[in-house]
C-alpha cells in the first residue's frame, strides 16, 4: 500500500466530516472544505479528473450549505430535515443522467482517464447528494449510498486502498445518517408533492 500524507489527511477529514453531517453539526462544512482540498491533490495525481474537479464544486456547495444550515431555518431556527419533493426528484434524476452522459464523453475524449463512465457517475451522484445535504433533504443519503457503492471498488481499482476503506466507513455513516435524519424529521415539515423549495 503506497500511502501519502495527502491520502491520510483526506481520510481523517473525510471521516470527521461525514460523522458531523450525520449528527447535523454545522462544523461539518469547514471540515469538509479541508477534505476537498486534500482530495483535489490526491485525485489529480491518480487521474480521477472528474473527482478532482468535483472537489472544487464541493467547496462552493459547502459555502452554500454552511450558510443554509446557519440561516436557512429562519431567525433563531434550525433548518429542518425534509423529504425531497416530486419536482426535485425529477430535476435531480434528469440532471444526473444528462451529467453522466456529457461528462463520460468529455473524460473519454479530453483526458487520459481509464474509468470515464465510473468517474462521471460518482461525480454526478455526489453532486445530487450534496444538493440534498445542503437543503437537508432526507433522501440525499440514498444518493450518497449509491455513490459510495461505486466509489469503494473504483478507489480499490486505482490502488487508493485507504480511501476505499474510508468510503466503506462513509457507507456505514450514511446508513446511520439516514436513520438519524429520518428520526429527526418532523411529520409536518415534509415538502408537498411537486413543490420546489
Amino acid at each position: 500500500m503506497n500511502l501519502t500524507w495527502t491520502e491520510i489527511l483526506g481520510f481523517a477529514t473525510g471521516a470527521l466530516c461525514v460523522w458531523l453531517v450525520a449528527r447535523q453539526h454545522i462544523a461539518n462544512w469547514p471540515i469538509g472544505i479541508a477534505n476537498n482540498i486534500f482530495f483535489i491533490v490526491l485525485f489529480t495525481r491518480t487521474g480521477l479528473y472528474a473527482d478532482a474537479g468535483l472537489q472544487i464544486v464541493f467547496i462552493a456547495l459547502a459555502c452554500f450549505g454552511w450558510w443554509t444550515w446557519a440561516r436557512g431555518g429562519g431567525p433563531g431556527q434550525v433548518l429542518p430535515v425534509r423529504r425531497t419533493s416530486r419536482a426535485e426528484w425529477i430535476w435531480l434524476l434528469v440532471s444526473v443522467a444528462a451529467g453522466v452522459a456529457v461528462l463520460t464523453v468529455f473524460l473519454a475524449r479530453a483526458t487520459d482517464s481509464t474509468v470515464p463512465f465510473w468517474d462521471a457517475l460518482t461525480t454526478c451522484l455526489s453532486l445530487a447528494a450534496t444538493y440534498g445535504q445542503c437543503r437537508k433533504r432526507l433522501e440525499s443519503w440514498w444518493f450518497w449510498i449509491a455513490a459510495d457503492l461505486v466509489y469503494i471498488p473504483l478507489y480499490a481499482y486505482k490502488e487508493l486502498y485507504l480511501t476505499a476503506i474510508l468510503y466503506v466507513g462513509f457507507l456505514t455513516l450514511c446508513v446511520l445518517g439516514l436513520r438519524g435524519w429520518r428520526r429527526d424529521m418532523a411529520p409536518d415539515v415534509s415538502a408537498p408533492a411537486g413543490a420546489v423549495r
